[in-house]
């Protein structure tokens, strides 16, 4: 589906745009050569995630139920390779971040670097618990990498309860649906509303429910059935933003709704695809690493810059260009040689190790 990959590709550089706008004294140097773009980019850029975890939803209901039926054999074994797919990466760029960090600490402010970490730091987040255990995050962004974890295991056992139960084959196919939009529902007008769950998957389950949901429309074939599946996903999100207007959701239900129209008129693969579309869509491939990685090399430049003494504004804005390109490069090579790989159980303990021991080098 090269076009989600094009989509992906530009709501992650708005993602990276919105932490290179944010963190360093880079930013605020380069900010009065453009004021308006880089507070819309500090302010509104994390809104992208949106799209994330609604094609997020999109793929994961692709895989475990295209047609509403579970189609995992072994659940708790694909629940542990959705987890090595996300720790792989994520191990190996928090190992770099760690270390990095502690080079980086002397030149910039705490209210940037990490603190050095502890060891139940890092086991949380090795874990993917460091939020709901009330960590501090070793790199910015890493909440999503958690959320992503238990949004999938929730999805999972939504699409599975069913076959729990045993539910008779004429109900089979439509419960899936029914408890996945009735989750959705609940969370876009109740959880997503209550600030204390934002470390749960019940408070983001609406845009990703709306992803699952989306892909189910989509593949809807009688007309009539397809407008008032669109219609009732539309309904559902607007009386959301009646409740309580949220830019997020806005954002979550206006992708849901162009997704299930690009599905429906087979345009996610397209069969001429533009030259100009072809660098985003590679991009889109390396996003999960982009969105790992951009942050230690962003400490390093700041670092680089903040050593070089009195500058221009122009200087910084050059670290921070050099800082996108950089970072690219750095995904590039985590994309090949980590995420691309099969995920294992000997690679995740290495990386895990690889984590700790990092860890224990710059503590001591």
């Amino acid at each position: 589906m090269p076009l989600l990959d094009v989509v992906k590709g530009l709501a992650c550089a708005l993602i990276v745009g919105h932490h290179l706008a944010r963190y360093g004294p880079m930013p605020a140097g380069a900010q009065v050569l453009a004021p308006d773009f880089f507070g819309w980019l500090a302010d509104d850029g994390r809104l992208a995630v949106q799209v994330f975890l609604v094609i997020a939803g999109f793929l994961a209901t692709a895989s475990l139920a295209p047609d509403g039926v579970l189609r995992v054999d072994r659940p708790f074994l694909r629940i542990f390779q959705r987890y090595g797919r996300l720790v792989m990466p994520y191990l190996a760029a928090l190992t770099v971040c760690v270390l990095v960090a502690e080079v980086a600490r002397p030149w910039l402010g705490e209210e940037v670097v990490p603190a050095e970490p502890s060891l139940g730091q890092m086991l949380a987040h090795g874990l993917l618990l460091q939020d709901l255990l009330n960590y501090e995050s070793l790199s910015t962004g890493v909440w999503y990498v958690a959320i992503d974890f238990q949004l999938f295991a929730l999805a999972l056992a939504l699409v599975g309860l069913p076959a729990v139960l045993r539910q008779p084959t004429s109900a089979a196919r439509w419960a899936p649906v029914a408890l996945v939009f009735i989750v959705a529902v609940a969370s876009l007008a109740l959880f997503n509303r209550q600030a204390r769950l934002d470390d749960t998957a019940f408070y983001f389950f609406g845009a990703y429910g709306l992803g699952m949901l989306a892909f189910w429309v989509g593949r809807v074939t009688r007309a009539s059935t397809w407008h008032g599946a669109v219609a009732l996903l539309a309904l559902v999100g607007v009386g959301a933003l009646m409740i309580d207007w949220r830019s997020r959701i806005a954002i979550a239900l206006v992708t849901a709704l162009l997704i299930a129209v690009a599905q429906r008129r087979q345009w996610l693969s397209p069969a001429h695809w533009p030259v100009a579309a072809v660098p985003l869509q590679q991009l889109g491939r390396i996003s999960y690493s982009l969105f790992l990685i951009h942050f230690p090399v962003l400490l390093a430049v700041n670092a680089l810059v903040a050593g070089l003494g009195p500058h221009g504004p122009w200087v910084d804005l050059l670290g921070l260009v050099a800082t996108f390109g950089l970072s690219v490069g750095a995904a590039v090579l985590l994309y090949r040689g980590v995420e691309a790989r099969p995920a294992s159980v000997r690679s995740v303990c290495t990386l895990f190790a690889a984590l700790l021991v990092s860890g224990l080098i710059v503590s001591y």
